[in-house]
């Protein structure tokens, strides 16, 4: 048995208490309705424990007030190896807020790049002991902290005689001192020391620290300065990387794509060049049609489920030697491709899957790895492999033409299954291939992180209407709508994504647990994420099912104006008129030229004089759509854009909660419908719609993201990056700062709209900065996009005088990316095709060919691959030393 004496300091106010939680059952063992309750001395809140039977004690402190617990300390639980033969252990806790700097307790930083090995060795106490637990996550992995002071212990403040602390976990350090060693109010302080030298690579900021060692004077009593914070005022962390879809790796083993054992070259490469991150495109399964159109990697059939076309064949060999033959050679032609053949490389990948299977599949089933692995994924194991067993019998991934089986019902799937040989047979083969897949990605990051890199996921912010998800939780969802952005520098049309939005009110019924779900699983395989349209946790954009363009979209949720609120505002507000489209006979002719009579003739109905509105048959976007869908000639675009158009000419949107209250359309000011408008009533107009898209809810926005993200966040240890572009309210800012959340700054799309390019020396440092994203152009296509803005940014960017170049030199590539290097931003994170523009050996022949996707084309194909295989680029000994010393400096 050993006595627990606990002390803290904390300031509450009237009613609150601070208690104590912890694993043992005197201390409630975690459940917060038994911690002890402190007592009180002014600011000194204490008590005492009797601990028996373990010799780590887990705990944290809290703040009740009445019934309510106010607030809970940040970070890990307190550990206190509280051996029996000490009788009492004085313990003087410091409160844990979170620290400025919280991402230093990311597993990007404790378990990749400032990971060190925890000691197993227990805590041996002296007779009269003092234990220093400190918390310093600023020590990477050639550094070690240390304690040194004005005594012969501590070493007289020589750094050679420096004591050595032992790592814990998470940022923590601690060491035993023998009290009877330490004279009375020593005075002391941590360092920071290079193992291999022995030089100070850092001293403690501040004054002396004080060590009042005399408390351990009493036989078996130990003195615990527990959470002590190591000062390092200045601290910035700077980190490089690259980001890369996995599907555009290319190895002499790939089977022509990227698979994930091809991640091993890649982060061989990303360590060898003095970088420490991976950034990746999501890498779920996205198989619904079984064509090119499956390429979309953000239109995931599962938020759990791998990809099975990243399965890496090579690393698992078919035993019929001349089978396996057969597929590398087939493989070998199709990774011979300038960019991937998505269709045959599924085909290839299926077929091997299905032969491994018959191979390996009972062995593997029956192994013990498997057990623990559907021990912790079986609750969407089975729904995942029944879908991929329905979507194949009915040849479609529309679950409402799957019959019986369109509503999701766990016991008939498992009838189903029990008494049908060849459903049960296709549910081991889906069991077996996530297995691979998890076993052979967490190899990777395994690897990785002993490399010292981080790998970044990429987490959508949709879901596909024909998911898993939305089959087995479809009441989490708004099937009724899709999401999309507004009208963007991507799109003058806005963008339509399909996805379904979210159901927040269902989601916030149980705490958010699909989505703390979906990011502990994403844990399995990334220290870092990134959010995909962040914005999307303040307010989505959704548009109704019958439209196609993201013009007719509204922010939700929002706040919309009542009819009454839009006739004060000084706007005669007609419904007719201004919510419905208004078509005018004068503007026609500008849109649909020679065929505008046979437009009016065959597509439009008088509504007045010279008004017009559109037949039933194509009074809709989607209805116009379909109709045009098998005419792809210029006549018929230009009918079907023109008629698309039309459908916009609106300038309210009514919402779809409240039939009394209606949002201003985006973008309303470029409509004939407003320029028709008296100049009175435009200006009208324009302050509204400027009070509603600004102003109005800064606030609102705010507190929707706040109420779900913070749970969201803390459910994992990974670090938290979001995709801010695009239309960013105030609010936005300030809420990932106040989270740490990391914000995407891109020169070129600068935040500030008043900007052409972003000022890389002001970009915040809770950042990530790049040249380019996945859905731009990279810097050697983008210089030949618009002579105008290559043209500024030669001059007033690089700062060179005369004329641009017609092509972007390696040389200039080279200055861009060190200015990028040289940002303010935490990381600096660059596309692999930018990065090889610093090469012109290393070039790829057709600079537009690097691009990845074009969001404003709904169908793009995702299909591309490195021009230059990793194995090659590992030999680039020169141009490797080039990127080292660049990330060097």
């Amino acid at each position: 048995m050993a006595l627990l004496s606990f002390q803290i300091n904390y300031h509450t106010a009237s009613g609150q208490q601070v208690c104590l939680c912890g694993s043992t059952p005197e201390l409630g063992q975690f459940d917060e309705s038994k911690a002890i309750v402190l007592s009180a001395a002014g600011d000194d809140w204490f008590t005492e424990v009797n601990v028996t039977g373990t010799k780590d004690v887990y705990y944290y402190y809290l703040i009740r007030q009445g019934e309510s617990i106010i607030r809970r300390e940040w970070g890990a639980n307190r550990k206190l190896h509280a051996s029996k033969d000490k009788k009492k252990f004085l313990i003087h806790d410091l409160w844990k807020s979170k620290p400025w700097h919280a991402y230093l307790y990311s597993s990007v930083f404790t378990s990749s790049i400032f990971r060190h090995a925890k000691e197993p060795i227990p805590l041996k106490y002296p007779a009269h002991s003092v234990l220093l637990n400190v918390i310093c996550p600023f020590a990477n992995r050639e550094q070690q902290v240390c304690v040194t002071g004005n005594c012969d212990t501590l070493g007289n403040w020589n750094p050679e005689g420096a004591l050595p602390l032992s790592y814990v976990d998470e940022g923590e350090w601690q060491i035993v001192l023998d009290a009877k060693k330490i004279p009375p109010s020593c005075e002391y302080k941590f360092v920071i020391r290079d193992k291999a030298t022995g030089e100070i690579i850092h001293w403690e900021d501040g004054g002396n620290r004080i060590l009042y060692a005399e408390k351990a004077c009493e036989q078996g009593v130990v003195f615990v300065e527990m959470g002590l914070q190591y000062h390092y005022h200045n601290f910035n962390y700077k980190g490089t990387g690259t980001s890369i879809p996995v599907f555009s790796l290319k190895t002499n083993e790939s089977f022509g794509i990227g698979e994930f054992t091809d991640l091993y070259k890649m982060i061989d490469w990303v360590s060898l060049t003095g970088q420490q991150l991976i950034q990746l495109l999501p890498v779920n399964d996205t198989t619904a049609t079984g064509t090119w159109r499956d390429s979309y990697p953000y239109s995931a059939i599962s938020i759990y489920a791998l990809h099975p076309i990243y399965l890496g064949c090579h690393a698992l060999p078919l035993t019929d030697k001349e089978k396996f033959q057969s597929y590398t050679a087939e493989a070998a032609r199709l990774n011979s491709l300038a960019e991937i053949d998505y269709e045959q490389v599924l085909q290839l990948k299926t077929s091997y899957g299905r032969d491994l299977f018959l191979e390996r599949g009972e062995q593997v089933l029956s192994s013990a790895g498997y057990s623990a692995f559907y021990g912790i994924n079986s609750h969407w194991l089975f729904p995942y492999a029944c879908y991929c067993y329905l979507r194949d019998r009915n040849k479609r991934a529309d679950v409402l033409e799957w019959g019986e089986f369109s509503s999701f019902d766990e016991h008939l799937l498992q009838h189903m299954v029990e008494n049908n040989p060849d459903a049960r047979r296709e549910i081991c083969y889906w069991y077996f291939i996530q297995y691979l897949l998890h076993e052979q990605f967490s190899g990777v990051k395994t690897y990785a992180r002993e490399k010292g890199v981080t790998l970044k996921g990429d987490i959508p912010i949709g879901i596909s209407r024909n998911s898993i998800d939305a089959w087995t939780a479809p009441g989490l969802f708004n099937m009724d709508t899709q999401s999309g952005a507004p009208p963007d520098d991507f799109s003058y049309l806005g963008q339509n994504w399909g996805f379904p939005t979210y159901n927040w009110q269902a989601m916030a019924e149980d705490d958010y647990a699909w989505w703390i779900s979906r990011f502990r699983k994403m844990s399995d395989y990334f220290d870092a994420y990134r959010i995909d349209h962040i914005l999307g946790f303040f307010r989505i954009w959704e548009i109704p099912l019958h439209a196609v363009q993201g013009l007719l979209g509204y922010f939700s949720p929002a706040l919309p104006y009542w009819v009454e609120e839009i006739s004060r505002a000084g706007i005669p507000f007609d419904e007719e008129r201004m919510a419905k489209p208004f078509i005018h006979e004068h503007y026609l002719p500008e849109i649909f030229g020679d065929y505008t009579d046979e437009v009016k003739d065959s597509y439009l109905d008088i509504s007045g004089w010279q008004r017009f509105r559109l037949k039933s048959f194509c009074d809709t976007q989607q209805k116009i759509d379909q109709l045009f869908a098998d005419l792809p000639d210029e006549k018929s675009r230009r009918i079907r854009n023109g008629l698309l158009s039309l459908c916009t000419e609106v300038l309210f949107i009514r919402d779809r909660h409240d039939q009394h209250r209606f949002h201003p359309r985006i973008t309303a000011q470029y409509t004939y419908s407003y320029r028709y408008l008296d100049d009175h009533v435009k200006d009208a107009f324009n302050r509204l719609y400027d009070d509603f898209y600004y102003y109005k809810h800064n606030y609102f926005w705010r507190e929707q993201a706040m109420q779900k993200l913070p749970a969201l966040l803390s459910s994992t240890s990974m670090l938290a990056c979001g995709e801010d572009l695009g239309m960013v309210p105030d609010c936005v800012p300030s809420v990932m700062n106040e989270l740490q959340m990391l914000s995407l700054e891109i020169q070129r799309m600068p935040k500030d709209a008043k900007a052409t390019f972003a000022d890389l020396h002001s970009l915040p440092y809770l950042s990530v900065c790049t040249t380019s994203t996945h859905d731009m152009s990279p810097l050697r296509a983008w210089w030949t996009e618009n002579r105008e803005v290559t043209q500024r940014y030669y001059n007033e960017v690089l700062h060179h005088e005369g004329t641009a170049p017609e092509a972007c030199s390696a040389v200039l590539c080279r200055e861009i990316l060190t200015n990028h290097l040289q940002s303010t931003a935490m990381w600096v994170i660059l596309p692999w095709q930018d990065w090889m523009s610093a090469d012109e050996k290393l070039w790829n022949p057709h600079a537009a060919a690097e691009r990845i996707n074009i969001p404003a084309n709904p169908t793009h194909y995702w299909r591309y691959r490195m021009h230059l295989s990793l194995d090659d680029l590992l030999k680039e000994t020169n141009f490797n030393q080039m990127i080292l010393d660049m990330n060097r400096r």
